[in-house]
């Protein structure tokens, strides 16, 4: 299989340099990685060149969605594109199993592995803690399930199926581009089957460097589920439940501060989106407007 690495990136470029210098690891190397920088600074090329593998610089419009979509485009003649955040740092034989799983069953269009650790809910994890969680893993038996979505930080997709139905990640879902996993691969999900597999094993960090700010972030827990929700890409049923919770966890958060997440912030921007919601006038691209 032709199996290339995508990574979008903003504002980590020594995250990013780390990230890269552990994919050489692999004990099956990628074909190519892809790299689309929010901003040219935000890529160490001359640190890339030296690696054993080909990094290749691509160019989309800002936003986790146009940059991914640049990497799709650059690598539209591949086997198996595998997305990873620039904070994730995969286990030694992650692309040797990933090779295995999309080779043994061709009806696989998308997949995700476990995530032994994700820094996104607290601090966040450094590289050498990461890599100290990767080598005391003691694995789990080899299982396969059915999954709705893959997660965004460790999404592989079968370029096959993508080509198929011209599937793209939704522009209209701008900067971050939260929910953008799941309808992306509900344009797939024809194709054949999305799973979570045991076998692909990761690390995320979940880096606080060019995050989203909390009133953006907030607006798009309101309104990127309800433009999937009128879209078809996502059912109520699961839309209500993830603005609930994080509107709930917003409020509780909220009740002292919190070091690491904005609350405070993200509850304002509930208020704006539910606001703008019985004005008719929700639209995940106004965040764009947001200071």
């Amino acid at each position: 299989m032709k199996i290339v690495i995508g990574i979008a990136t903003a504002g980590r470029r020594d995250v990013l340099s780390e990230t890269l210098a552990h994919l050489m690891g692999q004990s099956r190397l990628p074909d190519a990685i892809l790299v689309c920088p929010a901003e040219p600074a935000d890529f160490d090329e001359p640190a890339a060149e030296r690696l054993s593998v080909a990094v290749r610089r691509v160019e989309g419009r800002r936003g986790s969605c146009g940059q991914r979509n640049a990497i799709l485009d650059a690598a539209w003649d591949a086997d198996l594109v595998v997305f990873l955040d620039d904070d994730y740092m995969p286990a030694r034989d992650f692309l040797a199993e990933a090779e295995l799983l999309f080779e043994g069953r061709p009806d696989i269009v998308a997949a995700t592995g476990s995530v032994l650790a994700d820094g996104i809910h607290g601090p966040g994890i450094g590289a050498d803690q990461a890599r100290k969680v990767l080598a005391a893993d003691p694995g789990e038996p080899k299982a396969i399930r059915p999954a709705y979505n893959a997660y965004g930080c460790n999404m592989l997709v079968r370029m096959s199926a993508v080509r198929a139905v011209a599937a793209r990640f939704d522009e209209n879902l701008p900067l971050y581009g939260w929910q953008e996993d799941v309808d992306f691969c509900r344009q797939i999900a024809p194709e054949g089957e999305i799973v979570h597999s045991t076998a692909l094993r990761g690390v995320h960090l979940g880096s606080k460097r060019g995050r989203t700010s909390g009133l953006r972030f907030g607006y798009s827990q309101i309104a990127n589920p309800i433009y999937l929700w009128r879209k078809g890409s996502m059912t109520l049923r699961k839309a209500l439940p993830l603005m609930a919770g994080n509107v709930a966890a917003n409020i509780l958060g909220s009740l002292r501060e919190q070091e690491f997440v904005d609350r405070r912030g993200r509850l304002k921007g509930n208020g704006i989106a539910l606001v703008d919601l019985m004005k008719a006038r929700l639209d995940p691209q106004r965040i764009l407007s947001f200071k």
